[in-house]
């Protein structure tokens, strides 16, 4: 699947973010795609089992034609809201429930098929082979085109690969939460060709004030110049020259924000200076 080199995540559109009308989301849309963000990821339980049909009804009305998009999205995790009578959090990896939970996530917006489903967290009671019969009846329906995953370990990724395959690994990923490089998790993505995405890929860099940080401004700074880009670009292509091909996922909603991102994906690191950064957020050289 060709999915954009960015991808435009959408959980702060609806009620757990900037909680976007009709026109705002339309107008959103159009941008990314003008900017060569042709990739929009959702999870059934966003804004609470809402946002996907406010994306859904906007996606209608803006006459965007289907093929022109790549729609992801997730289920599995059961939510405590009102309009799910769930006693606790929990995740349901069921044959019925993950065809009924992508039957409505196909209904809320307005298509037939998703591009990629993703199992969002894993569960200790998952059962591979009682996936592995929901996928294939999705995919021999056409409803689904691809099957990842999302946040699961190698080992999870293993479980589920016994018996259907793996094409997709959304993971938290980011200059200052890289541990996927050193567990197993991008090595297993480049060995089975399971393409990762990275969801908050700009890590808590422009979130916190620490050590930490205060030492990636500074680095980030001195690079600015060289490669006229700014630190959030230089964030964006330290995950991209990664060798694994990661697809960060943005949730950002400003359009200049947006714009800067995707030209994020020309900028090719100087080995040194990808080291350098990686020096930076860890505080110390590498063993």
């Amino acid at each position: 699947m060709n999915y954009s080199r960015i991808i435009s995540g959408t959980m702060a559109w609806g009620k757990w973010g900037k909680d976007l009308n009709t026109e705002n989301m339309i107008s959103l849309m159009n941008h990314c795609i003008e900017n060569g963000i042709n990739t929009f990821d959702h999870a059934d339980i966003y804004g609470g089992y809402t946002t996907e049909s406010l994306f859904g009804n906007a996606f209608a009305k803006s006459k965007i034609k289907r093929e022109s998009v790549k729609l992801i999205s997730k289920c599995g995790i059961q939510y405590l809201v009102d309009n799910r009578p769930n006693k606790v959090k929990h995740y349901n990896y069921t044959k019925d429930y993950i065809i009924w939970s992508i039957e409505e996530s196909l209904k809320n917006l307005k298509t037939e098929y998703l591009d990629a489903l993703l199992l969002h967290r894993p569960s200790p009671l998952m059962e591979p082979d009682e996936i592995m019969e929901a996928i294939a009846k999705l995919a021999q329906e056409g409803k689904i085109m691809d099957f990842g995953v999302s946040n699961f370990t190698p080992s999870q990724i293993e479980l589920i690969a016994s018996e259907v395959p793996v094409t997709i690994n959304q993971i938290e990923f980011s200059l200052t939460q890289n541990k996927a490089m050193y567990d197993g998790t991008l090595d297993q993505a480049m060995i089975k060709n399971i393409t990762p995405m990275s969801w908050s890929p700009l890590g808590c860099v422009f979130k916190e004030d620490t050590e930490q940080t205060r030492r990636i401004h500074k680095q980030l700074g001195k690079l600015i110049d060289k490669y006229d880009a700014t630190e959030d670009q230089l964030l964006l292509a330290w995950i991209m020259r990664h060798p694994s091909n990661i697809i960060p996922v943005i949730g950002t909603t400003d359009k200049k924000r947006i714009s800067n991102a995707i030209k994020a994906s020309d900028i090719k690191l100087d080995l040194e200076d990808w080291f350098l950064i990686l020096e930076a957020s860890q505080g110390h050289k590498v063993p």
